[in-house]
């Protein structure tokens, strides 16, 4: 199964690094880049240059939010699937994250394995496992 070309917006060096890692190692996905700030993940996604399957992004970032590259990647239509992994998937973040195009939220804490399931089921074209 083609691995998944992934994007990862995610504030901390540690958790980035191991999510790599952890993807990388247990999942069909290939990052292909990563950003720590809303800015920063806006103008690589914006570059017609890149392309991704799946962006990962957290909530709480350096500077902006997940909320705000959600709705950009809302307005732009730009066609990948987009995940949101938090610490703080609570229910109402959840309903919000989906009414701004999100295809799945996931708990860092609790659903690293579901969230690598998701990803195996996006490979294989099984669409949002």
């Amino acid at each position: 199964m083609p691995a998944l070309k992934t994007y990862i917006v995610e504030d901390s060096p540690v958790i980035r690094e191991n999510l790599i890692a952890t993807l990388e190692e247990m999942a069909p996905v290939q990052v292909v880049g990563s950003a720590e700030d809303e800015r920063g993940a806006r103008l690589w996604l914006d570059d017609p240059a890149h392309d991704c399957d799946l962006v990962i992004v957290d909530i709480f970032l350096r500077q902006g939010s997940g909320l705000g590259l959600l709705q950009a990647l809302q307005a732009t239509g730009r066609a990948c699937k987009r995940v949101v992994l938090s610490n703080f998937a609570t229910p109402d973040l959840r309903r919000r994250c989906l009414a701004l195009g999100a295809d799945a939220v996931f708990d860092k804490s609790n659903d690293i394995e579901a969230l690598l399931d998701w990803c195996a089921g996006l490979a294989a074209g099984r669409g949002t496992a």
